[in-house]
């Protein structure tokens, strides 16, 4: 039996499981990609700006940020903006990590509905075929090898459906670890920014501590 034979006698749901496993490589593939650029120079990043942060030059450290295109320097911009403008600068960074951390988990969740699904399908699959097995009511001579031989292919999606769920519980975890890290570390940038950035004078001539 070869591949597309086998493929075929999985039944109908065999075509949304093969959709279900496209959908699995093409999120670990955007992640892959979204989360390599995300942290690219993480540490440098870091490094740099808290150096140029305790040296009390905002302007040099939004100039810094430019060099980067991750997402430690998209939060600590914006931080650094509104302190510039006289702004909360709490108030922004919280709203931009919030923006960053979504804009990281988009697409995780399908993962793990891909998890939950495909083994239902290939279950699905599997009673189709052992329905049209049975159907077969008038045992003759070499018929109970034909619907023992049915429910073997039925089973073809049972298998294909714990496939597919595998290869998504694996992506999910890695990726999920991978977020959690990531935010980590930006949860640390939004500290460097608020603990380094010079006081803040508010309206009135009342001294703000940004930290």
């Amino acid at each position: 039996m070869n591949s597309l034979d086998f493929f075929q006698k999985g039944g109908p749901v065999m075509y949304i499981l093969f959709l279900c496993s496209l959908t699995v490589i093409a999120i670990s593939i955007d992640r892959f990609i979204y989360y390599r650029q995300a942290v690219k120079d993480k540490s440098e990043f870091q490094t740099g700006l808290e150096k140029i942060l305790l040296q009390k030059t905002v302007p040099e450290a939004i100039a810094f940020c430019k060099n980067f295109s991750n997402a430690f320097s998209f939060v600590a911009m914006a931080g650094l903006k509104a302190y510039k403008k006289g702004n909360d600068v709490e108030q922004a960074l919280d709203s931009t990590y919030s923006m960053a951390a979504m804009k990281l988990r988009e697409r995780i969740n399908y993962l793990s509905v891909v998890v939950t699904l495909a083994p239902l399908l290939g279950l699905l699959g599997t009673i189709f075929g052992m329905i049209q097995s049975f159907s077969i009511f008038n045992v003759q001579a070499g018929q109970p090898l034909a619907i023992t031989g049915g429910i073997g292919e039925a089973l073809i999606a049972t298998a294909t459906g714990l496939c597919v769920a595998v290869l998504s519980l694996l992506a999910h975890t890695y990726y999920s670890q991978r977020l959690d890290t990531i935010l980590t570390d930006l949860e640390q940038t939004y500290t460097i920014v608020l603990n380094c950035v010079p006081k803040q004078t508010m309206p009135g001539g009342s001294i703000h501590e940004t930290t």
